[in-house]
């Protein structure tokens, strides 16, 4: 299979070293200086999984993409998808997945009514993995975990999705396909919103939310908010959603950060809307209490 990453920051790229690491046919799409130092010098995976690597992948811009591919993985940040739809279209064949790999909620959908031409299926990541220099990515961790799948409506047949899992799975990625999409989108936007939320309000790595105090009190107080909206959206949580966040983020590296606390420490644009005020703005519309999700937005500068 012909595997395009549109975005190849942490997360895109760490998809895309690990599936070029076990040979598989991948492009990236990039821009700036970081697509520079991938044509010029190979994509730098720095991995705790996989080690250290320099891969000679193709990487363009997504202007100059050309072709078709079997699968498409949309990594790019939430407030970017409109900028995409054209490569989506040029790139997509009639049999072409896409599969979006994001942190906020619903972007399946979303993309799909984009480009409604393409077979668009929903995922999300649980990984921690970022851009540490121009061309150069860092997968931190133990932890990668992909899970996908498509919407009942769409009818496509599971096999071509358990044929992707097993590539990812060969290539050292732990993939899932999921019989529920919508709940294990909607458990990782919780998750991550809580994550994220609680390293940029407290200006703090994983590690002090790994111990007990004001901190992950913070974590778990978002979490068990979350949790509420998804009870009222009818989400069928396997598992009680608080226990399963503390879980999650007891596993990550002590020293890691989520994206959007880098982003907005570095004054750069961030995930902030998908990530707050999207979870706030659902929560008061499913009229759910967030003490704690307004006491972070009073940081940001929203109560």
């Amino acid at each position: 299979m012909k595997y395009l990453i549109v975005g190849t920051g942490g997360v895109g790229g760490s998809i895309a070293g690990f599936l070029a690491l076990a040979g598989k046919d991948v492009t990236c799409i990039a821009r700036g200086r970081h697509l520079e130092a991938i044509r010029r010098n190979g994509l730098h995976l720095k991995s705790d999984l996989k080690g250290e690597h320099y891969l000679p992948v193709t990487a363009c811009t997504s202007e100059e993409f050309e072709g078709k591919a079997d699968v498409i993985f949309v990594c790019v940040k939430g407030y970017s998808i409109d900028s995409i739809k054209d490569v989506l279209e040029r790139a997509s064949a009639p049999g072409t997945l896409v599969i979006p790999i994001l942190n906020v909620y619903g972007t399946g959908p979303r993309i799909g009514r984009l480009v409604p031409s393409v077979d668009v299926l929903d995922g999300c990541i649980y990984i921690v993995g970022f851009v540490s220099g121009e061309g150069e990515i860092t997968q931190m961790g133990s932890i990668f975990r992909m899970v996908f799948g498509a919407r009942p409506e769409q009818g496509i047949a599971r096999e071509r999705l358990e044929e992707i899992a097993g590539e990812l799975r060969g290539c050292g990625i732990k993939a899932d396909v999921s019989d529920d999409i919508n709940r294990d989108t909607f458990i990782k936007w919780a998750f991550i919103s809580a994550m994220a939320c609680t390293g940029a309000y407290h200006d703090v790595p994983m590690g002090e939310v790994q111990r007990e105090g004001e901190v992950r009190d913070t974590f778990v107080g978002l979490s068990r908010e979350s949790a509420e909206i998804g009870h009222r959206l009818g989400i069928a949580f396997p598992e009680d959603p608080v226990a399963y966040n503390l879980k999650v983020i007891d596993k990550l590296d002590p020293h890691s950060t989520a994206s959007m606390q880098k982003d907005i420490a570095r004054g750069h644009e961030s995930e902030i809307q998908g990530l707050l005020f999207d979870m706030i703005e659902l929560g008061e519309r499913l009229h759910v209490n967030l003490p704690t999700y307004h006491k972070v937005a009073q940081k940001f500068g929203k109560a």
